[in-house]
């Protein structure tokens, strides 16, 4: 059975892209961002052309010419997005669909949030978290939110070294699954995704 899984974040900048990368080549994944918001000559989807090979990339549904968030990016290009725009592309194999920011960033002018398109979807989600002053408030507000909305969790993984007092208390406050740990490199490359690929708790994701 395939494995289809939502990549979300506890904010913006914590490496989702690079995990969904990760998790593409090691998955032999497709991989779709659904609402690409600027830098369109860089997008995360030519991003994850260039490092995970093995993946299959798909065309965004939106591709909005702003570096802001989705609902302001839209209104400037005169678009809007409405849920329904927003269907899970059919594919075979396993899929890995990359969100934007956090889980209530909005994605339309009445206020439709990637949270409430991932409430639709019923995917199972990994959060992506990074440690910082506030990371675990931001983790904990996250995954609490996913669980009120009743949607699946598969697990965190974190990026950068271990911080042992911080994790431990997301674990036991949580009581979700920590699938792995990606490294912060000093340049992303190929063959550091292939690197992290290569290891086996990716697997273990559903």
């Amino acid at each position: 059975m395939a494995t289809r899984i939502v990549v979300t974040g506890i904010g913006t900048d914590v490496g989702k892209t690079v995990v969904s990368a990760i998790l593409t080549e090691a998955l032999k994944a497709s991989y779709w961002k659904p609402v690409q918001a600027g830098d369109l000559e860089h997008s995360d989807s030519i991003k994850i052309q260039n490092w995970a090979p093995s993946g299959t990339i798909l065309t965004e549904a939106f591709r909005l010419t702003e570096p802001m968030s989705p609902h302001a990016a839209a209104a400037i290009d005169g678009v809007e997005i409405g849920e329904r725009d927003l269907s899970i592309p059919q594919v075979e194999g396993n899929l890995i669909i990359e969100g934007a920011g956090g889980l209530m960033v909005p994605i339309n002018s009445q206020g439709l949030t990637y949270c409430d398109v991932f409430q639709k979807w019923n995917l199972p989600v990994v959060v992506v978290s990074r440690h910082y002053l506030g990371s675990i408030n931001h983790t904990l507000m996250t995954t609490s939110l996913l669980k009120q909305r009743n949607i699946p969790v598969a697990g965190l993984i974190f990026v950068g070294d271990e911080h042992p007092t911080t994790e431990e208390i997301i674990k036991t406050t949580t009581q979700l699954p920590i699938i792995g740990r990606v490294p912060i490199a000093d340049t992303i490359s190929r063959e550091f995704i292939e690197e992290q690929a290569s290891r086996e708790e990716w697997q273990t994701i559903q």
